[in-house]
């Protein structure tokens, strides 16, 4: 399996699907699917049982969005970013490709 270039906490814009142009925070990577939920996109609906002190009804929730239907998206500069990996001091970072800047 490759080494994904988005992680959790990364802020990403969607590119392609009806969320298409959303920008949020990524919550979880999914590895084993190449998959990642978004905070505030794609939501679904879900019919839940009442559990314990739970109550039941309709619960909305982020449903996950193929990693590549999204890209790393920079809120400082308001802009895609290009990810490229090297090698500094014995550790291997994410550097955006326009810049050159770490992005860890």
């Amino acid at each position: 399996m490759a080494k994904l270039k988005i992680k959790k906490d990364d802020h990403v814009k969607v590119v392609a699907g009806r969320e298409r142009g959303k920008t949020g925070k990524v919550l979880q990577v999914i590895g084993e699917k190449n998959h990642i939920l978004v905070e505030g996109i794609n939501k679904v609906t879900r019919n839940v049982k009442p559990q314990g002190d739970r109550p039941g009804g309709r619960v909305e929730k982020e449903a996950s969005l193929h990693i590549s239907n999204v890209v790393l998206f920079n809120i400082e500069e308001d802009r895609r970013v290009k990810v490229g990996w090297r090698v500094e001091d014995g550790k291997r970072v994410r550097f955006d490709k326009k810049t050159g800047a770490v992005v860890d």
